[in-house]
């Protein structure tokens, strides 16, 4: 063996910190990597000590990468990159591309379309990760995502408009038999509103051309006395989606979401106004890319299925 490659730290010590420093927990790396906390927690005191540095920062309930351990963690991981496009290049993989997406749009949107892409497509596996954080591009491998906002996103990254934001009031058939129509904005009293983390009724009935809308719609205080606003509150958009489909309320939602339930008369619009806020739902991806054909393959279907 080499001086050079003598002095270098073990590769399962080094693994346990790539892995530590991206989930910045040692059980959360010890599950990555099939190993007890414990175990990560021995590597990681014993590249320290032979590094004779800190790498980490222990707090009570987390870590935090000091500033050589972040140093370290970029060279580390970069290597780690180069060693499996190494491996790759002797032993290639089928094409695929990773799209990180929210909860939402998986199960409203994409995932009722993947049957026409694997038809299309059946040389190249799509990989769908749906999860509601911002997922990174280069640590956790992602080829191409779907987010929501305003460009820009991020300097390298290029962003194409998949469908703007257009929201619309939907509420079961039965419901809105059962409870009378919402002639004006104050009807809605009637109605339990279904929040979600991204949850805009006050901007969108203040967009209407409606009375005034009901305290609860717009986040004010009930008199004193009054009974407390009817609301259920959820963490995802399809939660809301799924009760305004039993019937439990009003959901403020993308059209696109519930176009099918719409079309198969699961749902109903409470108003025809369809409200536009600016923001839109994006493809993001890396100016680089690891296979450029490959995501372009999966813009162009995913562009083509909102033509279509």
């Amino acid at each position: 063996m080499s001086p050079s490659l003598d002095r270098l730290p073990s590769l399962n010590a080094l693994r346990a910190f790539e892995a530590a420093s991206r989930h910045l927990n040692f059980r959360l790396a010890g599950l990555e990597l099939g190993v007890t906390q414990g175990a990560v927690a021995q590597q990681i005191r014993a590249l320290e000590a032979e590094l004779g540095l800190k790498l980490f920062e222990r707090h009570p309930r987390t870590l935090a990468l000091t500033h050589n351990g972040q140093r370290y963690a970029i060279g580390v991981r970069r290597s780690f990159d180069l060693l499996a496009e190494a491996t790759r290049s002797l032993r290639p993989e089928p094409q695929h591309a990773t799209v990180s997406v929210t909860p939402t749009f998986a199960t409203k949107w994409l995932i009722p379309r993947l049957a026409d892409y694997t038809r299309l497509h059946p040389g190249t596996d799509l990989r769908i990760l749906a999860t509601e954080r911002l997922s990174h591009f280069h640590t956790e491998a992602i080829d191409l995502a779907v987010r929501y906002g305003r460009p820009p996103f991020g300097p390298g990254l290029v962003a194409d408009l998949l469908f703007e934001e257009c929201l619309v009031a939907v509420a079961s058939p039965q419901l809105l038999h059962s409870c009378g129509p919402a002639q004006t904005v104050a009807d809605l009293g009637r109605y339990v509103l279904l929040h979600d983390s991204q949850s805009a009724w006050a901007d969108y009935l203040g967009r209407l051309t409606h009375a005034a809308a009901p305290p609860h719609a717009q986040g004010q205080v009930p008199a004193p006395g009054a009974a407390p606003p009817p609301a259920l509150w959820f963490n995802q958009t399809t939660l809301a989606i799924d009760a305004a489909l039993t019937g439990q309320g009003v959901a403020l939602v993308q059209k696109e979401f519930v176009a099918p339930d719409l079309c198969a008369g699961r749902l109903a619009k409470v108003w025809d106004e369809e409200v536009h806020t600016g923001a839109g739902y994006y493809l993001v991806s890396p100016r680089k890319q690891r296979a450029p054909e490959v995501v372009a393959g999966v813009k162009a279907w995913l562009l083509g299925q909102v033509a279509a």
